[in-house]
């Protein structure tokens, strides 16, 4: 009986200890520090929206999540960085056209953007615009075009580095309305806008929250916006599809993270993001940068990243340009 007993408690411990088991660390996630890494300068229109989301993330999850500058390479350096760490949550990637589009600009990455990477959140669009120096003669876009024209290879433009939104829509100017332009590409639009308004450099189709900030100051002029239609932060900006038919360039912004990163783990930020969405002092401060929320479900976020992906490998193709 009491052989009986006692092998009938050991069994009974081991049911225990089973159920007992530890969870896993996604069931606690997050239990310290997050790092989320973007791929431009401190300043920037990316940097800026990325330490406004990473506040709230942080108070909402209970664990700093820490905004890291891996500058260089289009944004490609961070994204190197992000893939090539552990997948578990705690190294995450801030998403934007840049990576949409140098999947087919740079003939030479060390990882496939869409197979290395999971999609977690969307977190705004917004559109680029198109300041010019002071300086600079032209007051309208069709100016811009004529004087672009009648001064081929003498304009100059900055972008925040090859491959970024900030650059391609400067290629597709120049491939919809003939203009030859000459691209001086910088780690970060902030870098470049001192050369901006010393009509160094003549122009950028910058980001909006940066481009704006420019603006306001009276550094520089606003020509245009490259939605297709105008912004609805700045409806005195005329689109420059008004006057180039076909012209558009709509950017997002959004978190990705290494693959083989837990769904449970993607669930929780996704779930936090869609909650900082929604609440009205972030999504006021979302709007001072001219962004407009755009949540999304992981899956949709991952079909939006995946089109326009194509259409910019479209736009590398049509214009031509490549990078090694």
């Amino acid at each position: 009986m009491v052989r009986i007993l006692r092998h009938g408690l050991f069994g009974l411990a081991v049911l225990l200890g089973l159920f007992s088991t530890t969870p896993p660390a996604s069931a606690a996630y997050p239990d310290r520090p997050v790092h989320w890494l973007i791929g431009f300068s401190a300043g920037g229109p990316v940097d800026i929206v990325a330490r406004i989301m990473a506040q709230w993330l942080s108070e909402r999850l209970g664990q700093q999540v820490i905004v890291e500058n891996r500058t260089g390479s289009g944004g490609n350096i961070a994204a190197a960085a992000a893939i090539n760490s552990p997948p578990d949550g705690y190294t995450l990637l801030f998403v934007a056209p840049n990576n949409a589009i140098s999947t087919s600009l740079y003939k030479k990455l060390p990882f496939d953007f869409l197979r290395d990477t999971v999609p977690v959140a969307s977190i705004m669009q917004l559109t680029n615009m198109l300041v010019v120096s002071n300086a600079f003669p032209p007051k309208t876009v069709q100016e811009f075009v004529d004087y672009c024209k009648a001064n081929p290879g003498k304009i100059s433009f900055a972008s925040s580095g090859n491959g970024t939104s900030v650059h391609m829509s400067a290629e597709l100017f120049k491939v919809l309305t003939k203009c030859d332009m000459v691209h001086v590409p910088y780690r970060g639009s902030a870098i470049a806008f001192p050369d901006i308004i010393s009509n160094k450099v003549q122009l950028i189709f910058d980001n909006l929250p940066s481009a704006m900030e420019q603006v306001k100051g009276g550094n520089v002029r606003a020509l245009g916006v490259t939605s297709p239609q105008r912004w609805p932060s700045v409806p005195d900006v005329p689109a420059i599809a008004e006057t180039v038919p076909g012209f558009e360039s709509v950017g997002f912004y959004g978190i990705s993270a290494p693959k083989g990163t837990p769904p449970e783990v993607i669930e929780i930020l996704n779930k936090a993001v869609g909650e900082a969405l929604k609440d009205p002092k972030l999504v006021a401060k979302l709007a001072e940068t001219g962004g407009i929320p755009k949540p999304m479900t992981p899956a949709e976020f991952g079909k939006l990243v995946a089109s326009e992906t194509e259409k910019w490998r479209k736009v590398v193709e049509f214009a031509g340009v490549s990078v090694d």
